[in-house]
């Protein structure tokens, strides 16, 4: 399957009593894929996922692929370090119809490399779907060794992976190793053009909620040979991308959302909102428009 260039980690509105805000998410799906999103991710990391129960992430993986309608491919978030409940999460995903589930490596149970190989192995043959597998070891401690992305791309249904390790050769051997129809997204904006430059397929991403657009053009630019430009453009959108992660994710984003008039509520705990100050600093890294920020300011504090 082909999931696009960008793929949006997409954050869960909730409401102001903490539930997930459905026609929110109505509206925010509807702002990404006007804003660039190629594909949209779920219930992952972004979307607070250890925050959700099984019944929410049903309700909402239903919920997105009602809304999208077709338009972009919807990958569930179903990967746990619990191998029964994630394939329970992942028959649940396929029967309401989601393009494909994400599969983030096992946590807090620091498997060795054989037990990360049968766990999604065994995850992936429970499921008709494609497999993107997601590997993040500043989360989850243990890394997805490159000989066993290789092995694991052997298996028909394992079609990409996210790589947020932020290791470029480790990247590139994993494009070299792997069949031509497997595919490496880079798992932090920032890298999105060195992961593209090595033959990655794009970027998961999370400041495409803000910046999609032009991260497309900036990728556009890239692949056409505007090295000049795709460069400029990248380096432009560095500071923004990185005051998306100045606190932890998803907190800023959904602070941007909202002083942007896209209201996604705030975050549940352990997570916390933004301060004064810090909001004040994501106004300025963003530059958004006064007008905008003094009209929404105060519905951004009212979600946060």
């Amino acid at each position: 399957m082909n999931f696009g260039q960008i793929v949006t980690a997409m954050v869960t509105p909730f409401d102001a009593h903490g539930e997930i805000d459905f026609p929110a998410t109505r509206n925010l799906i509807d702002h990404l894929i006007a804003n660039g999103s190629d594909s949209l991710v779920v219930s992952g990391t972004t979307g607070e996922s250890p925050t959700l129960t099984t019944e929410e992430k049903v309700k909402l993986f239903k919920f997105v692929v009602e809304v999208v309608n077709g338009r972009v491919p919807v990958i569930a978030g179903t990967g746990s370090n619990n191998t029964r409940e994630s394939i329970e999460l992942t028959m649940l995903a396929e029967d309401v119809g989601v393009d494909g589930i994400m599969l983030v490596t096992p946590y807090y149970n620091n498997p060795c490399q054989e037990g990360i190989y049968q766990h999604f192995k065994t995850i992936a043959a429970a499921t008709s779907l494609p497999v993107m597998l997601y590997n993040v070891p500043g989360r989850t401690v243990v890394s997805i060794d490159v000989d066993t992305v290789v092995r694991l791309s052997a298996i028909p249904n394992i079609v990409s992976i996210k790589e947020a390790s932020g290791n470029l050769e480790a990247m590139a051997k994993i494009i070299e190793q792997t069949p031509p129809g497997f595919s490496l997204y880079s798992g932090d904006d920032a890298l999105t053009i060195p992961v593209l430059s090595i033959g990655g397929a794009g970027v998961v991403s999370v400041s495409s909620h803000v910046l999609g657009n032009e991260m497309q053009t900036m990728i556009r630019n890239f692949k056409i040979g505007n090295l000049q430009e795709a460069a400029s453009d990248h380096r432009r959108l560095l500071p923004k991308m990185k005051a998306l992660f100045a606190a932890p994710n998803p907190s800023p984003v959904k602070a941007a959302l909202n002083l942007k008039g896209i209201p996604v509520g705030g975050v549940r705990l352990p997570m916390i909102p933004l301060n004064d100050e810090q909001l004040r600093s994501l106004e300025q890294a963003l530059a958004f428009n006064e007008k905008v920020v003094a009209s929404e300011r105060g519905l951004a504090l009212k979600w946060l």
